[in-house]
Parts: structure tokens; C-alpha cells; sequence
């Protein structure tokens, strides 16, 4: 649905080709999360930890070793700096880390393929196109104007793309509501969509779950627009309304910013540093800056661990059994795969030199889950059942890059036979 909705703009709005339009299965291959579009030149790209180019593809089409070593060398990419300090807005690069903008980055693969079919260009321009085609679908009037084609499918046939919540995890979130925890909501959809998608995946008394529901909160600017900050709005049927000088009281607001908010969360506590951990499934969006700017701790949901099962560590071995989590032992069964193209999320090999052994290297997403998660989950039904005074293991335990993953590390990043030990 997203890429048929970003598709459709620039075909009827933006005169790109209707070849666009249709999308054989086979191309959903090309979809993996860490990639970075590097614009002018078209191609994508899969980082090493320490910014080499692991991988690419110019459009859909993969590159060869050869070509990667001549246009990028095995040397540090040249945006490598900013990307990984997170910045993304620029015209130089995106970075497509979470599934929502995934389609996206397929479809600026394949107008890359149409353009060089037609024009053989050499430098790309037409990023603005796809700025405006997201402009157009998520813009905060489209889904009350029925603008665009996104929001309106959604609204019409919510069964179709929307999963119930796991009876677990609402049984979880009222525990830990139970048990004193304050509970929040932060999301940069709108309240007229968030209400939508709560309605119908937790219920119609979804407001009971949480203390706090914040929408437009226009992440990762919320926590990292200091001291700019965006004041807290009230909400009137689902209209914004005048800015608030501070945040005094719990309930649902729009907007704001991460200090007004740890402000309130001090008076509802009585603490003078309430302790927040805060769950999310992008590392640009959530995890980072959560982590960077507000100091919170992170929960990463990180869907790749159920396409990827290693060994439950020993150590899990030795919980009893009421203790551990519903996903230990029991082999999952998901439609999550692994991307021929693009090959593990967590780890790739990188070729040797001139007859050199090839060496095995964390990618740069796996090092920042490492960096910025306290700990990394596959979802929150994994932890669910589980008590709530479970203790996980943290990534800067003992500086393991795998210490964090719940409830085993990826399969890629446990030794085997034939992988090359890493320092």
C-alpha cells in the first residue's frame, strides 16, 4: 500500500512512467532495513561498522566488488560522518531504517532503472518528486481530507493491514500499570490516525492503557530540539490548539518536546530522575535519540530476530522454567526473510585484497544497536509474560556486542566453523 500510494503520485502528479505502477513479488527482495540512498548518484548502500561500502546497488540492480572499489574505494563513504551522527535532513542521502519508509526506498530503485532506461542520467534529481509524494499521503490534513491514497484504504478496510494486539501484551501493559508504572504514548502520526490504529488494535478502551498520549510529536525533534523546543499543544476534535507554557497534568496532547515532558514525569513520580524506558522500532527516530539526548533507556524492537533464531545463551538455560519468556525453546514460525540482495542485517563479509582472506565485519547497523539499545527484542509478545522484575542482560554489561539481544543474539554474530573470529 505504501509503495502503490508513492507510486501513483508520481505517476499521475509527476509524469514518471507507468511501468511504476505495477510491482512483481519478486522485487519485495530488494527491501532491507539500514540501507542509505546516496541521491546524486542513485545507489544504495549497505555500511560496515566503520563506513566502508559492504554492498550496493545502483537502483535495483546489484554492483559488482569491482564497481563498488571504484566508485567508493575501501575507504570511509564520504557522508559517513554525518549519517552517523544521525542527521538526516539533507538532499545528499536518506536512510531507509524502519519498515514504514522500506517501500519507499524500492520504488526510488526502480525510478532510478526508469530514468536510465529513458535519459541515462547521471546525477539523480528526483528526490523532490518522492518529498512530495509523502507530503501529499501523510501530510497532517490528509486523513481527515481523505487526501491521498493512503489513509483513506486504511480506513475503509483497517483488517486488511492491521494486526489485533496479542491478549499478553495488553495484559502486560495493564501489570505494569497496576504495579505503579506511568505509561506513555509518543507517536508522530496524528491523533485522528493513532486513534484509528489503537481502536483497532488494542480496543476501544485503548486510552486506559496509557497515562500520557502525545501524537505529532514530530520525533526524533522531539527529544533532540533543545532548546528550541516545540511547546505542547491541547487537542480539540483532533484540531491543535494554543501552545502551553509547561506540561502540568496527565492526558493526551499533541507536539511538545522531551524536557517539558520528564518535567511532569518528576511531578507524578516524586523522584528527581524518574527512570523511563522507552520502546521503539527505529534506531533514527526512537532509539538514538531517546538514548542521545534524553539519556532514557531503550528497548529495541527489532523484527530481524525472528528471521533469525540462534541458540538460546546458556545462561537462559538456567532460568526456571516459569520465568522464561514464551519464546524460548519454541521455534518460531514468521514470515520474515532475510534479503538474497542485501544478505544479513547484523553481519557481511568483506572481501580480501589482492588474494587476501575475505574477513567478516559487523555492519553499522548492528553497531549501533549495540551503541544506543539497553536491550534489543523481536517484539514485545517475547517479553511479555515474563515477570515483571526479570532482569535482562544489557548490551554494556560486559561490552559484548550480543550481550543485549533477548532472548538469544542473531545467528549471524555467534561463532561458527567457518566464520573469522572478529577482535
Amino acid at each position: 500500500l505504501i509503495y502503490d500510494s508513492f507510486a501513483q503520485y508520481l505517476v499521475t502528479e509527476k509524469g514518471y512512467d507507468e511501468d511504476l505502477l505495477t510491482l512483481p513479488p519478486d522485487n519485495l527482495d530488494f527491501c532491507c532495513k539500514g540501507l542509505v540512498l546516496d541521491i546524486e548518484e542513485g545507489n544504495f548502500l549497505k555500511l560496515a561498522e566503520d563506513g566502508t561500502v559492504l554492498r550496493a546497488s545502483h537502483g535495483t540492480k546489484s554492483m559488482t566488488f569491482e564497481e563498488i572499489l571504484e566508485i567508493y574505494g575501501r575507504k570511509e563513504w564520504k557522508h559517513f560522518n554525518t549519517v552517523s551522527g544521525m542527521v538526516s535532513r539533507t538532499a545528499k542521502y536518506y536512510l531507509y531504517d524502519n519498515y514504514f519508509d522500506l517501500p519507499g526506498a524500492l520504488l526510488c530503485a526502480r525510478v532510478v532503472d526508469s530514468l536510465d532506461q529513458h535519459d541515462g542520467q547521471k546525477k539523480y534529481d528526483f528526490w523532490k518528486d518522492m518529498v512530495a509524494a509523502i507530503q501529499h499521503n501523510y501530510k497532517i490534513s490528509a486523513f481527515k481530507e481523505d487526501c491521498g491514497m493512503y489513509f483513506p484504504e486504511v480506513k475503509n478496510h483497517p483488517d486488511k493491514y492491521l494486526r489485533r494486539c496479542p491478549e499478553s501484551v495488553k495484559k502486560w501493559l495493564k501489570q505494569l500499570k497496576n504495579a505503579g508504572k506511568i505509561l506513555l504514548l509518543i507517536t508522530s502520526s496524528h491523533s485522528d490516525y493513532c486513534r484509528l490504529l489503537c481502536e483497532h488494535v488494542l480496543g476501544s478502551d485503548f486510552e486506559e492503557y496509557f497515562d500520557i498520549l502525545i501524537t505529532n510529536a514530530l520525533k526524533p525533534g522531539f527529544f533532540s530540539h533543545t532548546p528550541n523546543q516545540r511547546p505542547f499543544r491541547t487537542l480539540e476534535n483532533d484540531e491543535e490548539q494554543e501552545a502551553l507554557l509547561s506540561l502540568d497534568k496527565p492526558g493526551w496532547y499533541s507536539q511538545g518536546n522531551a524536557t517539558q515532558l520528564y518535567d511532569l514525569l518528576k511531578k507524578m513520580t516524586g523522584k528527581l530522575d524518574p527512570k523511563v524506558v522507552y520502546f521503539g522500532d527505529s534506531m533514527h527516530s526512537d532509539i538514538f535519540p531517546a538514548r542521545h539526548y534524553s539519556n532514557w533507556e531503550t528497548v529495541f524492537i527489532l523484527e530481524e530476530l525472528l528471521g533469525d533464531k540462534g541458540a538460546v545463551p546458556a545462561k537462559a538455560e538456567s532460568e526456571p522454567l516459569e520465568k522464561k519468556g514464551k519464546y524460548e525453546g519454541d521455534q518460531l514460525k514468521v514470515p520474515y526473510f532475510v534479503s538474497k540482495q542485501w544478505g544479513s542485517f547484523f553481519m557481511d563479509r568483506l572481501p580480501g585484497l589482492e588474494n587476501a582472506e575475505e574477513t567478516l565485519v559487523h555492519t553499522w547497523s548492528c553497531k549501533c544497536i549495540s551503541t544506543y539499545s539497553t536491550i534489543a527484542i523481536p517484539s514485545l509478545e517475547a517479553i511479555a509474560d515474563l515477570p515483571l522484575d526479570y532482569r535482562f542482560t544489557r548490551f554494556s554489561s560486559n561490552s559484548s556486542a550480543t550481550a543485549g539481544y533477548y532472548p538469544s543474539p542473531p545467528r549471524a554474530l555467534l561463532p561458527s566453523e567457518d566464520s573469522v573470529m572478529m577482535k
